[in-house]
């Protein structure tokens, strides 16, 4: 008799993403809206010294997406560097991980829903954003493998008006190669606030690792999706960004409300920036679907240790996926997104994310002894600490409010509780 492969226990989730499936989750999270509205507040802190920006963001990402690969490819379980910091440093650590990525990335899902809306239909923006959230968390609960292939058609929607963008403008006679080296008006803060505002348009690739829990041969798929899809958006960043830039100039990118669409115009092909808004509306749909993915697997996970409700946890017999967490995080943003714009009140958001990397940095600063090994962790922690803190300081005070504080409050909470009912912590 030969041994058949084990079925996922009822509790778990099924491993169907390869690593091309993996490597488009990745995508959909990172090439989504931020590309379409970053440049501008980036060209406002550092002028042309975005593109330095977009150098550093990038070095921080790829030190982040190192650390989150090695963790992910030994703790190959749902819930990203919720599990890493719970594994590596601690119960607490790993919670405050968990709670900064829900919590902050419930308000950015929030936020790309009304982004959808606002393309689409200006006038009715939170009823479409509602009904982007519905149709995103339908599609969410049908499956992973069917988020997969949405998300692959998103992908190549972006890419093909991403790719349009730049050559219109590169072979347009308004292209001037000299605005890329227009100065630097806020010196290295500017280019380190530029940098903290690019950064969040790399974080999808989290994404991957907490869907740990459903992907085949993790420990050589996720890094290898990691990296393949880091790589991707970083070319495509900088080509975007020096071809709207060689465009428009540094001055009125910064005050741009729509910058790959002015650039076109600029370049004066106005008839693709009707499309451009139809990428960007397609864009940030596709990041809606990755973020509810990646917030609904990583409240499963803290609903398996009862940092969250427990029936949280359940998974659909059929469908294999987080169902309960799925429709409690949709509905929330659904709430949220009728009823609040919170476009312009996510800051915090930002601090949450690097909140978790940090986290993430400094669990896989324990996996390995020696310089060498803990060089990438090392300078990714830095990285997430000195992004976190140029910061505008509103968006630095209400993140350690939010994500620290009110963390901090409900895990003692939590603990209390689990000792009065003669558990340790609940659990």
């Amino acid at each position: 008799m030969t041994d058949a492969p084990a079925e996922p226990a009822p509790s778990a989730l099924r491993r169907t993403l390869g690593t091309g499936d993996a490597v488009v989750v990745g995508l959909g999270a990172m090439l989504g809206a931020g590309i379409f509205a970053a440049l501008a507040p980036a060209a406002r802190a550092a002028g042309s010294g975005l593109l330095l920006g977009l150098a550093v963001a990038a070095v921080v990402a790829y030190c982040n997406a190192g650390s989150s690969a090695r963790l992910a490819a030994l703790y190959p379980a749902s819930g990203g560097t919720y599990v890493y910091g719970r594994e590596r440093l601690g119960e607490f650590w790993g919670y405050l991980a968990g709670w900064a990525f829900v919590v902050g990335k419930t308000a950015s899902c929030a936020a790309m829903a009304l982004t959808v809306g606002a393309y689409v239909w200006p006038g009715q923006a939170h009823a479409v954003a509602v009904a982007a959230v519905v149709l995103v968390t339908a599609v969410d609960y049908g499956g992973v493998q069917k988020s997969a292939w949405v998300t692959r058609v998103i992908v190549g929607v972006v890419l093909a008006v991403l790719a349009s963008v730049v050559v219109v403008c590169l072979t347009s006679g308004d292209a001037d190669p000299g605005r890329l080296h227009e100065g630097v008006p806020g010196g290295a803060g500017g280019v380190l606030q530029a940098a903290g505002l690019l950064f969040f348009a790399f974080a999808g690739y989290a994404r991957i690792a907490t869907l740990g829990e459903e992907v085949r041969d993790p420990a050589r798929t996720i890094p290898r999706a990691v990296r393949v899809s880091l790589a991707v958006t970083l070319a495509a960043y900088a080509a975007v960004a020096v071809a709207v830039l060689s465009v428009l100039g540094a001055q009125s990118l910064g005050v741009s409300v729509a910058p790959l669409a002015d650039a076109v115009r600029a370049a004066g092909v106005p008839g693709l920036a009707p499309v451009v808004r139809v990428g960007a509306a397609v864009a940030a749909l596709g990041s809606l679907l990755a973020l509810l993915l990646g917030v609904s697997r990583t409240t499963l996970a803290m609903a398996r240790d009862r940092h969250l409700p427990g029936p949280l946890a359940a998974v659909h017999p059929r469908f294999h996926v987080p169902h309960r967490a799925a429709l409690a995080v949709g509905g929330v943003v659904a709430v949220l997104a009728a009823v609040v714009d919170v476009r312009g009140a996510v800051g915090f958001s930002s601090f949450g994310v690097l909140t978790y990397y940090a986290v993430a940095n400094a669990s896989a600063w324990t996996l390995r002894p020696g310089i060498a090994a803990r060089m990438v962790p090392a300078v990714g922690l830095a990285g997430c600490l000195a992004l976190a803190f140029s910061l505008p300081w509103t968006s630095v005070a209400v993140g350690a409010a939010v994500v620290l504080g009110a963390g901090v409050v409900v895990y003692g909470v939590r603990n209390v509780w689990g000792r009065r009912r003669g558990g340790p912590g609940g659990r």
